[in-house]
Formats: structure tokens, sequence, C-alpha cells
């Protein structure tokens, strides 16, 4: 029988997500092709270092305990979409090896982005290091995310912490759009407050979170049967919103099924001074301006999509 992916939170990471990969990266633009080549050949079993992505994809991971057969049933999937041909992307499968990551299915497309399976694969998220893959991706309809420089966080805990930005990420640019064209706040509270009972179209990472959500009622089921057992898993919202348009995102997370432990509507606060707080292991927003903040502090994803990135 064929291994399905429908039911599970399937991940697509480049490498250049979830490692180190500035030296690999300074001898292909300095030295070409073959200098490459023959370098990762040269340094083959020599584990790549830990990258922005790796906390995230390490401690989500970690969730398929949650299953009652990991092996053969896990809750979540995470493959490796590389740029890679297969022989010089056998030092990236030895690194994941050898940081004892359950991940075993990858492709490989010598000198081609690999998005172009996202749907095959049921991928809700494709993280890479390559802002030009991602922006393609996004700009066909997939969920994906550029992983910019910024700081990492991994601590000896198990917990998971997961931040969003809300218009751009979770919902669709409707709202933002209102903003952008009239550049008037009282503008867009009016437009919100007239379409509070109006759930927004969904944005590129909204099945990611669904999926996320259904995790955290597994981890619920748990604690009923295990009080004892303490949540791993908590997902936050941080968004330039403010009362009263912060009603609307509310009812359309409720509409579309799901839970988040922290909202913080913002009303124009930098985003630095909660998430340097909070100190989520991976945030994801639409605007760039926002994220040069944050990186700084929390490892950041950008996500390319709707008016704010045209």
């Amino acid at each position: 029988m064929s291994y399905e992916l429908g039911n599970r939170l399937v991940i697509g990471v480049a490498s250049s997500a979830m490692f180190d990969l500035s030296e690999s990266d300074r001898v292909f633009r300095t030295k070409g092709e073959e200098a490459y080549r023959k370098y990762q050949a040269k340094n083959v079993d020599v584990p790549l270092k830990k990258g922005v992505s790796f906390s995230f994809v390490k401690r989500l991971l970690s969730l398929n305990d949650l299953s009652d057969n990991p092996i053969a049933d896990p809750l979540v999937e995470v493959m490796l979409l590389s740029r890679n041909d297969p022989d010089t992307g056998l030092r990236v499968m030895k690194s994941i090896e050898y940081h004892n990551l359950p991940i075993s299915r990858a492709i490989f497309m010598q000198g081609k982005s690999p998005y172009d399976y996202i749907p095959a694969l049921n991928i809700s998220l494709f993280l890479s290091g390559n802002s030009t893959d991602v922006k393609e991706a996004i700009s066909l309809g997939f969920p994906a995310g550029h992983v910019m420089k910024s700081a990492i966080i991994d601590e000896e805990d198990k917990d998971l912490r997961i931040a969003f930005d809300f218009d751009g990420v979770l919902a669709d640019d409707e709202s933002e759009t209102v903003m952008h064209t009239t550049n008037d706040l009282n503008k867009f509270h009016e437009h919100e407050s007239k379409k509070v009972t109006q759930p927004h179209n969904p944005g590129p990472l909204k099945e990611f979170l669904v999926k996320i959500s259904a995790i955290q009622k597994i981890e619920e089921q748990k604690k009923q049967k295990h009080p004892d057992y303490e949540n791993r898993l908590r997902v936050s919202i941080v968004t330039a919103r403010n009362a009263p348009s912060h009603e609307r995102a509310l009812n359309t997370l409720k509409e579309w099924g799901v839970m988040t432990n922290d909202a913080f509507f913002l009303g124009g606060i930098d985003k630095q001074l909660v998430l340097g707080v909070l100190k989520p292991h991976i945030f994801f927003d639409d605007q760039s301006k926002h994220l040069t903040s944050t990186s700084s502090v929390v490892p950041s994803v950008h996500i390319p999509f709707g008016v704010k990135n045209n």
C-alpha cells in the first residue's frame, strides 16, 4: 500500500532554510559549480551547522510522538526539497542523519527549484533561503516562505512556539489593500467593522495553521487522559491590527475552526518588543519592514504575498 500524505502535516524545506550554507554558497558564487562539487565531495562527512529553521523543524517532528504509531503513521512529514543534484546533496542527507532528524524523503533537482511539486506532495509550507524560489512559488498560489538571516532560538526544552502575522499570511490581502490604497486607518477600521461577521478569504498559510491546530487538539485529548501532560505546541498571532479591527480577525479564526493561544493586537507598536519576550521558534510576516526589526531577536520568515509585496 502506498504511503499517504493527505492526512498529515507536510512541510517542504530547502537545505538553505535548515542549515548554515554560507561557506558552501561562497564557494559556488566565487569559484563556480565544479569547485562547489569538489568542495561538497571533500566535506561530505563534515556535518553542516544548524540554520535558522532547524529548531522549528526538529521540534515539529518531535510532535510525532503524539501518534499511536509514530513510525508508520506520523502526524508530521518533513521533506527535503533541494536545488542540488543527488551527489552534491549527499552532504545534506548525512547532516540530517548526524543531527538525528527523522527525515528520509527528498527531492533533488540540479539547478532547478522543486516548488512545482508542492501540490503533488500535499505540502502546507515550503521554506527556503532562496527568495526568488519563494516569490515564484507564492505567485503560483503555493504556501511558501523566505527564511531570512535572523536570530536562532534553540533552548533545551521541548516546546514549539509559532507566531503569525494575520493579514497577508493567514488571511488574504483584502483589508491590507484598503489600508494601502486609502492610507487612512479610520477607513480600514470602518471596512473591518462593516464586514465583522464576514470571514476573511484564506491567505498562503491558512491550511498550515489548520493542520497545526489539529495537532493542538490531539495534545488536548492526551492531556485529558494524562492530566500531568504539559502541552508543547503554542500558537500566537502578532498583528498590527487593534480594536475595533481585531474582532473580524478573531471571528475568522473561529470560522476556520482554529484557536490560537495568544493574540497581540499591537496597533503599530514594533513587533520586535513583543517577540523578544515571546521568543517563537519561527515568525511569519508579509512585510519586510517588520521583519528587518524582528529578525534580530527571532527566526523570521517573509511571506511575499499580496499588495504589500507588489
